[in-house]
């Protein structure tokens, strides 16, 4: 699931401790995340997108959706 995780922390200037903090998990789970070894729970992605105040939508490409 290309996810633009990464991008969005940066630019928040958040490390991925901070962003693992907000979002109560590991920093290794942000890690894996980021670098598309681990697709999120729906729980997980809706509390990123908490955070980044975006839809789902916006940060994680949905590889099922048709292409318009």
């Amino acid at each position: 699931m290309k996810t633009t995780l990464k991008e969005l922390r940066s630019a928040a200037g958040l490390t991925q401790a901070d962003l693992a903090a907000k979002l109560g998990v590991s920093r290794q789970a942000v890690i894996a995340v980021e670098s598309d070894k681990h697709d999120p729970s729906l729980d997980l992605a809706y509390r990123i997108a908490g955070v980044f105040d975006l839809p789902v939508e916006d940060i994680f490409d949905n590889p099922y959706r048709p292409k318009i």
